[in-house]
């Protein structure tokens, strides 16, 4: 076990504050906390992109779409359009397309086909070509790009202009910037990250996902998932790049970036889980919430020293942004507001954070919108209940900008996007500052079939977007602002002191789960609850049921809850799941007001939901009241 140290826990418009209460009722901002930020203006514009398709037939692209005979886009909502982060320069952003309609060869043109990274410009000036964007991938010879992992998103330029963490790939112009003329498509090396996971250094490593490239440039950020007692599970990591030219162990054996030193970010002992049995009395639960619970990495600040991720929640069905050092261990909740948090990047000067958030749409707030609520039963309800952000292909996340204290009172942020009152464009990961900070680059889609349309109740609305493309790429300047410096880069160790070293070959660990048994959760100001924990013996999967009865149960002495709730997971595969819940819980304030209710039907709630497919189905109702405002789940299928 380590020690980890304890208790440090237009679409041209100007747009305005998102000031309203949040279903959570935030307890006001403490001394320690400034008050909230004024609202500021905001200026958002769509960024230029390649004309899009007529249709994915060969040859649609003709010179009458694209007179320079440069490519055209699809306009489907499912081709890998992605935002990528902004050169040095300021002026330049990467982005993910797919061409399509290419001609046949001989004709050059034929190069503008499948999935590229573009560079595009966004001080409404050109490239050589006559573009405001150009090609960095289109026409790379094969040799060029030997052993090249599939996965090309999130593309985060390094800070040396040169190169590009594509995915799972790192893209390379040599000693060429990227936006220069002088880095072509021919010039462009592309090298394959590789994980190796065997003990004796041979196959093809391990899979893995959402990459975020640190500060320093030569550590990374990953996640890996995992099949661990028959349920899905997934880590976060942190590792050093090291260039291998000619390596001689594993596949491919081509010029590759090798992940060194890996850490996992977790630490299985039973006192370092965020709901653990007490070590000095085994009849009481503890919920500690100083634990560094990373279930998936989602960045890092810009001095380097904090790790940002989406982990066990604070509040029960919560799932919030926090932030660890990568030091100490210390955590911070970054965000709090009911709704759900992922895709996010933190300013050059760290003072504030880009989210992509829920809130705004009440998606979550049916389950998540009663504060206080200790995260007990989230011991088997965290992966579905994250899932219900989504309904398949369609997103509903916006943009928001917030201050470094975060959720307080009536401030939940500002959404840059606020002129765009259509709740039918999302936006998708990630966004990203430019390096002066004075602006936030994003892409958004539009809901498309089968989210829409069909047997789902929602109309398939028409773009207006050229050519009836259903993505576009989107730049918020944020025009009062005067540019900042970025805060200079923390040297960091290539192991976390709250970690556990990787070891190639061994195996995945288990999260550990109290054992079943009845047990005490006291409130930490008064009351308390009474937690029954089944586990499921047959199937060996882990905790089956969770159920508690709270007594005038209170962490601030001035808010208090009573009643009972209960859930038992059915995984009917490893990502597949059915949640029967039951809740009949009421908040009480001073003289006994009632402040908020959790309460299922007489049927009770039974959520089924898969972890990727994210199709929301339930039968029966989970309804929560707060302050007078009712919020009820989701329509089936939407």
């Amino acid at each position: 076990m380590r020690t980890r140290p304890r208790g440090l826990a237009a679409l041209v418009a100007l747009v305005g504050i998102t000031a309203f209460l949040s279903p959570a009722q935030a307890a006001p901002a403490s001394s320690a906390v400034p008050p909230p930020p004024a609202p500021e203006r905001i200026r958002v514009k769509r960024l230029p992109l390649p004309p899009t398709a007529p249709s994915h037939e060969a040859g649609s692209c003709t010179r009458a779409v694209n007179p320079r005979g440069t490519g055209c886009v699809s306009a489907d909502w499912g081709a890998t359009m992605r935002a990528g982060g902004f050169l040095p320069e300021g002026r330049v952003v990467t982005a993910n397309v797919t061409f399509t309609g290419a001609p046949a060869a001989p004709d050059p043109a034929r190069v503008y086909s499948g999935s590229q990274l573009i560079a595009v410009r966004t001080d409404g000036k050109t490239f050589p070509n006559g573009d405001a964007w150009k090609c960095l991938t289109c026409g790379t010879p094969p040799e060029n790009k030997q052993g090249m992992n599939p996965d090309i998103s999130y593309p985060q330029p390094f800070a040396d202009g040169r190169r590009v963490l594509w995915g799972t790939n790192i893209l390379d112009c040599g000693p060429y910037r990227l936006a220069s003329a002088a880095c072509t498509p021919a010039r462009v090396r592309v090298h394959p990250i590789h994980w190796n996971t065997e003990a004796d250094g041979s196959g093809a490593g391990g899979t893995i996902r959402e990459l975020r490239l640190h500060p320093d440039q030569v550590h990374l950020g990953f996640n890996a998932t995992s099949i661990t007692a028959g349920r899905f599970d997934q880590y976060g990591y942190f590792a050093r790049l090291r260039f291998d030219p000619s390596p001689t162990t594993g596949t491919p054996r081509v010029p590759r970036y090798d992940l060194e030193k890996v850490t996992r970010m977790f630490d299985s002992a039973t006192t370092e889980q965020p709901v653990h049995v007490d070590p000095e009395d085994s009849s009481k639960l503890v919920f500690d919430a100083s634990v560094p619970s990373v279930g998936e990495l989602r960045g890092f600040s810009k001095d380097g020293r904090e790790v940002f991720y989406v982990g066990f929640p604070a509040e029960s069905s919560n799932m919030d942004l926090m932030a660890a050092d990568l030091h100490t261990g210390k955590v911070r909740r970054v965000t709090s507001d009911p709704e759900y948090t992922d895709p996010m990047d933190s300013s050059p000067d760290d003072r504030w954070i880009v989210a992509l958030d829920t809130r705004g749409s009440d998606r979550m707030a049916f389950m998540s919108g009663m504060s206080g609520i200790p995260p007990i039963t989230d011991l088997l309800s965290t992966s579905a209940v994250s899932s219900v952000r989504n309904n398949g292909d369609r997103r509903f996340f916006q943009p928001y900008l917030i201050d470094r204290h975060g959720d307080r009172g009536r401030y939940q942020g500002q959404r840059l996007n606020y002129a765009n009152t259509s709740a039918n464009w999302n936006a998708g990961a990630d966004p990203r500052w430019s390096p002066d900070g004075t602006a936030v680059v994003y892409h958004e889609r539009l809901v498309s079939a089968p989210a829409c349309g069909g047997a789902n109740p929602l109309p398939c609305p028409v773009s207006e977007e050229p050519g009836g493309r259903r993505t576009r790429l989107m730049l918020a300047e944020l025009v009062e602002r005067e540019p900042v410096r970025a805060r200079p880069v923390k040297p960091v160790f290539d192991e976390l002191p709250w970690g556990t070293p990787y070891v190639p070959g061994s195996a995945v660990p288990e999260r550990p789960y109290p054992p079943q048994g009845t047990y005490t959760l006291r409130g930490k100001a008064s009351g308390g609850a009474k937690v029954d924990i089944v586990w499921d013996d047959d199937a060996k999967t882990g905790v089956k049921t969770v159920s508690l009865r709270y007594t005038h149960y209170s962490d601030d002495g001035r808010t208090f809850l009573d009643g009972t709730e209960s859930v038992t997971r059915v995984s009917r595969s490893s990502t597949l799941t059915t949640l029967d819940w039951s809740s009949d819980l009421v908040k009480t304030g001073p003289k006994g007001r009632t402040l908020a209710t959790k309460k299922t039907g007489a049927d009770g709630f039974h959520l089924t939901i898969d972890l990727w497919d994210t199709v929301f189905q339930a039968a029966g109702t989970l309804t929560t009241t707060v302050g007078g405002r009712t919020y009820h789940q989701p329509a089936n299928g939407t």
